[in-house]
């Protein structure tokens, strides 16, 4: 029995990389939907990881249906369970995966591990024992010269040319005796990527209603305050190859809060990345730049008695991350300012970082914070005591920062892979 096992297990891996060398001949690609019920699933690597199948967004039109589930273990790890629904052809096919991770594992290794039973799952040999942890399976073949020139009729076609569309509406309500505050937004929005081109457009409006009551000398005092914005959004971005790229993005806001009757912007940008654009999952550096240009009305005089303006600027980035066994890290930095004043400017920079030191010793920290030297759209005049409160109107301030850190040390069982939701429910 065992022998037989070992036999037909080495007949499947053969089979599967004969179908990985001829890759470039399939027209009838695999049709599969990654469900993440209540955990993240970085699908940027999955579909860098898994080229032999098809990624749908519709989980009708798959052939497989897999949906992924997380739940806390005893010991402070968490059991990935995945559950793989055969559709059309494989309607009869279905089966169940389950894997713990490491209390002190990282995202990086997590997301490794991820990945190896999605591809174990998606194999029809799946071995549901603790030795299928080490089994490899290689669902990504090298790109050959004759690959690139069949690009064409190798990709699946699509009916919908890759167009996503989404439209939503959000809205809450909150009241006691004193206190009343309602909001109502909606959005629009429809985008198409491919490897040459990002393509996105959205439309979006909130409006927001808040009504304070307090008592004064006797006289109950009513305070109303009306918050409402309006945008709408554009941008396309060209790859040019691997390291540059060009794009533009292009707004219409409105904005009661902060004092933008209507404000029209537009940026053109060059961006180029040290590193491949391939290798995005693992480490990015980015820097960019860009010209800017905005016409603005304004609802009040501003204090720099304008009332409707056209400005000038320009724009500098700089992104750099690494995300690797040891932990992940990100910095970056960006500078703004306008041609008429170049005092009128905006400095920011921002950083985080999640390391596992040793063992069970960990350390994460996060930081912003930003020089605000350009908030030329407040109005001329001091703001009065209730608008501060109420929140009613920006206010002036040179500088914002925020900072959160955390050092933690696990020690004890590394051992309890068991799952008790009781009086907490399934993770959300």
């Amino acid at each position: 029995m065992k022998k037989s096992i070992i036999a037909s297990f080495t007949a499947l891996l053969s089979f599967y990389s004969a179908s990985a060398q001829n890759e470039s001949v399939i027209t009838n690609k695999l049709k599969v939907f990654i469900d993440c019920n209540n955990t993240y699933c970085d699908m940027s690597f999955i579909r860098t990881e898994i080229n032999l199948v098809d990624f749908m967004l519709d989980r009708i039109a798959a052939d497989v249906h897999i949906l992924v589930t997380e739940q806390n273990t005893g010991s402070g790890g968490d059991q990935y369970q995945l559950i793989f629904f055969g559709q059309h052809r494989f309607k009869n096919y279905r089966d169940t995966l389950q894997f713990n991770t490491d209390p002190n594992a990282t995202d990086f290794e997590e997301r490794d591990l991820l990945i190896k039973y999605i591809k174990l799952g998606l194999t029809p040999f799946v071995a549901k024992t603790d030795a299928a942890k080490d089994v490899a399976i290689s669902f990504k073949r090298t790109e050959t010269e004759k690959d690139k020139k069949d690009t064409a009729s190798g990709i699946t076609k699509d009916p919908w040319n890759y167009w996503v569309y989404r439209i939503g509406t959000d809205g809450y309500l909150n009241e006691d005796a004193v206190y009343k505050n309602n909001q109502f937004s909606g959005n629009l929005s429809a985008n198409r990527t491919t490897e040459q081109l990002k393509l996105f457009f959205s439309i979006s409006a909130s409006k927001n209603k808040s009504t304070f009551e307090y008592e004064d000398s006797g006289v109950v005092q009513k305070i109303i305050v009306k918050n409402k914005n309006f945008n709408a959004w554009h941008y396309l971005i060209k790859s040019i190859n691997n390291h540059w790229s060009l794009g533009y993005e292009a707004s219409y806001t409105k904005n009661s809060f902060s004092n933008i009757k209507g404000q029209g912007f537009f940026r053109a940008a060059v961006e180029y990345n040290i590193f491949p654009y391939k290798e995005v999952n693992n480490r990015y550096f980015t820097i960019s730049y860009s010209l800017t240009a905005r016409n603005n009305h304004y609802y009040d005089t501003t204090i720099y008695n304008e009332i409707k303006e056209t400005l000038y600027g320009h724009r500098a980035d700089a992104t750099i991350s690494f995300n690797q066994k040891w932990g992940s890290t990100s910095v970056g930095i960006n500078y703004h300012n306008f041609f008429h004043n170049w005092k009128l400017f905006n400095l920011g920079a921002n950083a985080s970082t999640n390391i596992r030191i040793t063992g069970g010793l960990s350390f994460n920290i996060f930081i912003s914070g930003a020089l605000t030297r350009d908030q030329i759209n407040l109005p001329k005049g001091g703001a009065t005591e209730q608008e501060i409160l109420t929140r009613r109107r920006q206010i002036a301030s040179g500088y914002s920062i925020y900072t959160g850190f955390g050092l933690n040390y696990r020690f004890g069982s590394k051992l309890n892979n068991f799952v008790n939701p009781r009086f907490e429910g399934p993770n959300n």
